[in-house]
């Protein structure tokens, strides 16, 4: 296992500081409540609203995010687990419907950017973790007029925005072993397993 394999494996909620990760409507401050509620929950409308809020904040028209390659991982673990009950409760298939279907479109994502060229003009980071970096981090205090400012003055590096794509796509490639597991099951893998 290389060393971004042991962080997607290894990182803690905790250690994201996701009050100072963007999202195409703000920042990612509230993203442990939503993976806390699609964990837990046992109303399927309940999961299904944090799950909404939760992907719309990830990915917007084919845009990737600075929260977004941070919050795969943790819903890359809850399909895990997930798939360790699927058949037993119409939440967990639920979930692993859900998720299947956004992690395909993320996998799309990282193609369509591929296809544009995007890393033929930069590299991502060398590590997964250096996303995490002082330099590359909002302010600690949310204040939209100078997040916006930001966004004017170019928010992301390049190698920075690459990173979005590159390490969600890295996520799914750790997970493709779970995704194999699923054929010859009720859930359809075979597209997003193509885009891998």
């Amino acid at each position: 296992m290389d060393k971004n394999q042991a962080y997607i494996q290894n990182l803690s909620i905790k250690e994201v500081p996701w009050h100072r990760l963007t999202t195409p409507y703000g920042r990612a401050t509230d993203f442990p409540e939503y993976f806390k509620t699609i964990q837990n929950a046992a109303d399927t409308a309940e999961i299904e609203t944090a799950l909404g809020e939760l992907l719309s904040n990830i990915e917007h028209q084919g845009t990737l995010w600075h929260s977004t390659p941070f919050a795969m991982i943790f819903l890359a673990r809850i399909f895990e687990n997930s798939v360790s009950e699927m058949g037993q409760s119409g939440r967990a298939d639920f979930i692993i419907t859900q998720l299947l279907s956004f992690f395909e479109l993320i996998a799309e994502c990282f193609h369509d950017a591929e296809d544009m060229g995007m890393s033929e003009d930069t590299d991502p980071l060398p590590d997964f973790s250096d996303m995490l970096k002082e330099e590359y981090l909002w302010s600690e205090e949310y204040n939209e007029e100078e997040d916006e400012q930001r966004y004017e003055d170019g928010a992301f590096p390049d190698d920075l925005f690459y990173s979005f794509w590159f390490y969600s796509y890295q996520v799914l490639l750790f997970c493709k072993p779970m995704f194999k597991k699923l054929e010859n099951t009720d859930f359809d893998t075979e597209d997003l397993l193509a885009l891998l």
